[in-house]
């Protein structure tokens, strides 16, 4: 029975692990996981109201799930000045959120040439912040989406409507520097590649 007893601690174990997600999706696919294992753990010890709890969890989690893949996002960027008052105030509230992904300056918004507040489904789901080098560079200050949204949608609309943006206005290149782990994989499923004879945490992108 010891290896059984097993199966319902990893069972436990994922559950768990499933509730400290940022990522909705990430937290119902996990917790999906979790809900089979334990279903599995209650027909080995013959327990079936907990069987039925359990794919209950299974068919909910896969009703939400298809609708998150199956649904169309509607998105937006908003341009915004140097001391919009949500801006500023969206900044300060996921602060530390943004500092476990990239460096933030508390000047962010006034050192900044572009700024754009990202719309998602008429939420406010991140903030895009870059500024010039020169007239074919820009340096990417604040690229940041909201815990609920961090799930590699936001991103390729963000940058494909900001690549047309800037090539208009002459800009060739963007730079960006990465700090963690997650920055890195995220610039580049963005497009980014490492910048050539410099530090491993900037990259280029060539617009």
């Amino acid at each position: 029975m010891e290896w059984i007893e097993w199966i319902g601690y990893i069972a436990s174990l994922i559950v768990l692990v499933s509730l400290v997600m940022k990522s909705l999706k990430k937290l119902r696919i996990i917790n999906l996981f979790g809900a089979l294992v334990f279903a599995l753990y209650a027909l080995m010890i013959t327990s079936f109201p907990v069987f039925l709890m359990n794919i209950g969890i299974v068919i909910i989690n896969l009703y939400y799930l298809k609708q998150m893949y199956g649904s169309k996002d509607y998105f937006e960027l908003i341009e915004i000045n140097s001391t919009d008052a949500f801006a500023l105030a969206f900044i300060e509230y996921y602060k530390e959120d943004i500092k476990t992904y990239m460096p933030l300056k508390e000047s962010v918004l006034k050192d900044s040439t572009y700024r754009y507040m990202i719309v998602r489904n008429m939420n406010p789901a991140g903030l895009f912040i870059a500024q010039a080098i020169d007239k074919e560079k820009l340096e990417i200050t604040l690229d940041y989406a909201t815990p609920h949204y961090q799930d590699f949608k936001t991103g390729p609309y963000v940058f494909t409507k900001i690549n047309q943006t800037f090539k208009m206005q002459g800009y060739k290149k963007l730079i960006a520097y990465a700090e963690h782990d997650s920055h890195h994989k995220y610039l580049t499923r963005m497009g980014f590649e490492k910048y050539p004879n410099e530090t491993d945490n900037k990259y280029l992108k060539t617009l």
